[in-house]
């Protein structure tokens, strides 16, 4: 009893220790989440995703990379731009980037794991994107698309949308008195999605630190094995254990440190990052959105495109001598409070977090409200931007 207790303990300290150590990197990159998504619309954003151009999936990108982390709402504005007209490979490319190239991802990685792990998934972002364009350029199925985006969707529970402010330009929305009310809702809906997936992430990160033995991870990554057989079975594993944990987002960053101390390789804990679109709920999401057949066809593609970019990301980073050394102690980087910088940036974004979510509960979000877009009516189909129930 008295060694379940301790174990529980331990668990418990790290996850703790985790949150701690990158409360505010979250709240910076949920803040400047909340306002880019209060100054630019879907709308905007699916009236320029249309074709499949290299110019429309660089679009695609940067719309991406200044919109949510959550990987659920992600999803769900995935399906408003898809079904709306966007091409596939736009959508997919939003969906990618909006997951990967995130502020709040790059800064949590460096808080835990180093400047590496952030380049490495910033740069992978850009790799998932370019090998996934090409995959569907090549495999791409008119016949299963069209089917997709006819395809009469399970529609369950209730959802939430982001909101745009009113007005001709970005620089006019950002100065509007209501754009202080705007960034502050959808800085609370970010939290409000994303905190069940960051407790899991944590939890689970902390207790598999404690309590699971770094020769399991060490067995089950190969890691005594020689490089040209270790990479390419890393590659593959980190997705599978990805889709087998259930967490996703930021949430499976925790996860990526345990598996980078316990002996996984570099590639293997970028792949395992990379597959946060494939855990099981979102593939089941993707069969309520689009029909089995085309959820089957995303899964596919995003899995070989996951291990393809983790693959080209850690050869890359090999050549230039960029692979970070494992001499990070996470148990013990995890479990040391005092007052250093974090305790100061902790206590300054705490503030910050407090004021927003006062202001968004002074003003509520009312559900039945969909985004606005730049004509300033109301999208009638408001559960269009929304994440799911779940979230």
């Amino acid at each position: 009893m008295d060694a379940i207790i301790h174990g529980a303990g331990g668990g418990f300290l790290m996850a703790a220790g985790m949150f701690w150590q990158t409360g505010w990197s979250l709240v910076l990159g949920f803040t400047i989440s909340a306002v880019l998504q209060s100054v630019v619309s879907s709308d905007q954003m699916r009236k320029a995703f249309g074709g499949g151009s290299v110019r429309e999936i660089a679009l695609a990108t940067l719309a991406g990379a200044a919109s949510s982390s959550c990987s659920y709402a992600s999803a769900a504005i995935m399906r408003t731009l898809f079904k709306k007209g966007a091409a596939l490979v736009t959508s997919l490319a939003f969906l990618f980037a909006s997951t990967n190239l995130v502020l709040e991802l790059g800064l949590i990685l460096y808080v835990l794991l180093g400047w590496q792990f952030m380049l490495g998934e910033w740069v992978g972002g850009v790799v998932l994107i370019a090998i996934m364009s090409a995959l569907v350029t090549l495999t791409y199925p008119r016949r299963l698309v069209e089917e997709a985006r006819a395809h009469e969707e399970e529609s369950r529970g209730h959802e939430h949308m982001s909101m745009t402010v009113d007005g001709p330009t970005w620089r006019a929305r950002l100065a509007k008195p209501e754009a202080r009310i705007r960034v502050a809702q959808n800085f609370a809906m970010e939290w409000r999605m994303l905190w069940k997936d960051l407790a899991l992430g944590f939890l689970i990160g902390g207790f598999l630190a404690a309590l699971v033995p770094d020769g399991v991870w060490r067995t089950l990554f190969l890691s005594d094995a020689p490089a040209w057989l270790q990479v390419p079975v890393n590659v593959l594993l980190g997705p599978l254990i990805a889709v087998l944990t259930f967490v996703c987002s930021i949430g499976n960053v925790p996860l990526a440190a345990v598996l980078w101390a316990g002996g996984a390789s570099f590639s293997g804990v970028l792949a395992f990052l990379y597959a946060d679109l494939i855990v099981i709920p979102l593939l089941d999401i993707y069969r309520r959105y689009f029909g089995w057949r085309m959820a089957a066809y995303i899964g596919g593609v995003f899995f070989v495109t996951m291990a393809a970019a983790a693959l080209v990301v850690d050869l890359t980073f090999t050549a230039l001598g960029w692979i970070p050394s494992r001499d990070i102690d996470v148990r013990a980087q995890m479990t040391e409070f005092s007052l250093n910088y974090t305790f100061w940036l902790n206590l300054l974004f705490g503030a910050l977090a407090a004021y927003l979510f006062w202001v968004s509960h002074k003003n509520p979000m009312h559900h039945g409200h969909g985004e606005q877009g730049d004509d300033g009516h109301g999208d009638q189909h408001g559960r269009d931007h929304t994440m799911h129930a779940r979230r």
